[in-house]
């Protein structure tokens, strides 16, 4: 498996290199928006990426976003700022997780593990297409379509399209929806997340609210229709 550090400062760069390296990834680095951008581009086989918030010529957000074009593998951002704002704008570009700086190596690598374990899940349903409004789903591929034209989805964007797949007409409360989604290393998550991913999900599913595909059930939680 090949991961993505995108960072600038040597020490953290080189650190996080060796202790990956340990663990059996392919490493590959870059410390600006620009070097990692053209990885991309070149087509690079990565598979999970580390991105650093500031950088040189910009940041990792620029970064995300040009992930996202036409991947879904893991992001999980570097940031030095630990609050709420820093944590939203990193999801709202698509990342799956973040973590603050100073952080321990064996909480990353924990972190990590944890979004490829959510990743390589699959769904319960038997019927292999699922269908939400005017998209569909495929169970077996874990590939999501509006006609013929893929929606892009993050690991924990589709894990929470499956939870409400798998529970639906059901209202669930966040708590019920967050047990679904955190497992083991679900202590470093914070819960406030939880909107943001509904947010992102309703947007790619094309939810609008005279057609709402994901109802918010007041003082409950939500409820695929």
């Amino acid at each position: 498996m090949t991961v993505l550090i995108v960072e600038d400062d040597g020490i953290i760069l080189e650190g996080l290199k060796f202790a990956l390296l340990q663990e059996g990834y392919r490493v590959l680095t870059a410390s600006t928006v620009s070097e990692a951008v053209e990885m991309i581009k070149g087509r690079q086989e990565i598979d999970f990426y580390l991105l650093d918030v500031m950088l040189p010529d910009g940041d990792g957000y620029q970064v995300c976003r040009e992930i996202r074009q036409d991947s879904k593998a893991p992001i999980l951002f570097l940031t030095a700022c630990d609050d709420e704002v820093s944590t939203v704008m990193a999801l709202e570009q698509g990342a799956d997780d973040y973590i603050a700086k100073p952080f321990r190596i064996r909480e990353l690598l924990a972190r990590m593990k944890a979004i490829l374990r959510r990743t390589s899940q699959t769904a319960e349903p038997a019927a292999h297409i699922a269908t939400v409004g005017d998209n569909q789903v495929n169970l077996q591929t874990g590939r999501v379509y509006a006609g013929q034209e893929e929606i892009v989805m993050t690991a924990m964007e589709y894990k929470l399209l499956l939870i409400f797949l798998n529970h639906r007409g059901q209202t669930l409360t966040r708590n019920q929806i967050l047990e679904n989604i955190w497992d083991e290393a679900g202590e470093f998550v914070n819960d406030n997340t939880l909107s943001v991913y509904v947010k992102r999900l309703r947007k790619k599913l094309g939810d609008t609210p005279e057609g709402q595909l994901i109802r918010t059930v007041r003082g409950m939680g939500y409820r695929m229709e």
